[in-house]
């Protein structure tokens, strides 16, 4: 199966390389591409070291804008599975293959990856108490999204999928409106449980009220 993994990326320069290397290492023959949000380090320099494509955003225009432009870039290369996957060290490479496993056994459309099954996460307390209580309740008010993950960047899609979906939320928010137009359409979904590596202890205050007001808009504009 032809696997695209997309990458997006912002100042990340002392992890990008590592991780596509940890998926290369996965000796899968993965395809793997880079979106740089415009950076203002060496990010692209640590891509360009490695074998993967990338692409550049001339502005920064937020995580969302960079995976669709990623998925774009994989439909345009005939991708049959679209992988979205995070450029700071958090997921594991050795899971994607379980991520997409039910694609490949065409027992689903998409998969999201969650914290909150049997695999074990070191979610902030403020993070699993707070934040993600309230961003679930979001998509369940709001969505009508009922998944143990309210915000499952580590999912993967079928290239079907990858061409019927399109989110308009630049930010943060294009989590709940992927999820959103997978439910809308009446997709076949799984949730897979995935390991997430909190190394920074994961999202500041400020940063997490950011991400359930742009959820919010979201709510309200799609």
């Amino acid at each position: 199966m032809n696997v695209y993994i997309v990458i997006p990326t912002y100042n990340e320069e002392g992890t990008v390389r590592e991780v596509i290397n940890s998926i290369k290492n996965e000796d899968l023959n993965y395809n793997i591409v880079v979106v740089d949000d415009n950076s203002s380090d060496n990010t692209v320099a640590r891509v360009q070291e490695t074998d993967a494509a990338v692409l550049r955003h001339i502005i920064n225009r937020g995580q969302g804008a960079a995976l669709r432009t990623g998925t774009e870039y994989a439909i345009m290369k005939g991708a049959e599975a679209v992988v979205h996957f995070d450029a700071d060290e958090q997921f594991l490479a050795s899971e994607i293959k379980e991520v997409i496993a039910p694609i490949i056994n065409n027992r689903a459309d998409m998969v999201f990856g969650s914290r909150f099954l049997s695999k074990q996460s070191n979610i902030p307390w403020f993070k699993r108490n707070v934040i993600l209580l309230l961003a679930r309740l979001v998509n369940r008010w709001f969505f009508n999204i009922r998944l143990s993950d309210p915000q499952a960047g580590f999912r993967a899609m079928s290239g079907a999928v990858a061409r019927k979906i399109n989110w308009r939320q630049d930010r943060m928010a294009h989590c709940s409106e992927i999820m959103h137009q997978a439910f809308a359409e009446k997709l076949r979904i799984e949730e897979v449980p995935i390991t997430v590596i909190y190394r920074d202890f994961g999202q500041k205050f400020f940063g997490g009220l950011k991400i359930l007001k742009e959820m919010f808009i979201g709510a309200f504009t799609k």
